[in-house]
């Protein structure tokens, strides 16, 4: 996936990692995307998801204990797609998530538009 598919893509960042935060912000600009957020806890991504206008978000699975499951179901009654960011590949997601986009951390920037790119063409 080149950048310039993805240019303007408005992706949801929910992550709780400072430092890891910041590293899916940078490789999102450079891929030319508008990050959206991004969100450390839960209620503050749930809002945004929400009321900012959004493509797609990339979704950290656990976020300081507590699951972002409920933030997940919320992006799929707004018919929103999303990827999940984990250490431990889809092992820790339901039932119901299984089939949804994985990137394994660490990740790559090439990896992120892989995904973005599966994202984008869900809602094409």
């Amino acid at each position: 996936m080149t950048a310039a598919k993805l240019e303007g893509m408005r992706v949801l960042v929910v992550e709780d990692e400072m430092m890891v935060s910041m590293l899916i912000e940078d490789m999102l600009t450079e891929l030319g995307c508008e990050v959206v957020g991004p969100a450390s806890r839960l209620d503050e991504a749930m809002a945004l998801a929400r009321d900012a206008e959004l493509d797609c978000a990339v979704l950290d699975v656990n976020l300081g204990g507590q699951p972002i499951f409920p933030l997940a179901d919320l992006l799929r009654e707004r018919g929103r797609p999303f990827a999940f960011a984990t250490g431990y590949g889809d092992a820790g997601l339901r039932d119901v998530d299984k089939g949804s986009p994985v990137l394994q951390k660490p990740f790559r920037e090439g990896d992120l538009a892989r995904v973005l790119g599966e994202l984008r063409a869900a809602v094409s």
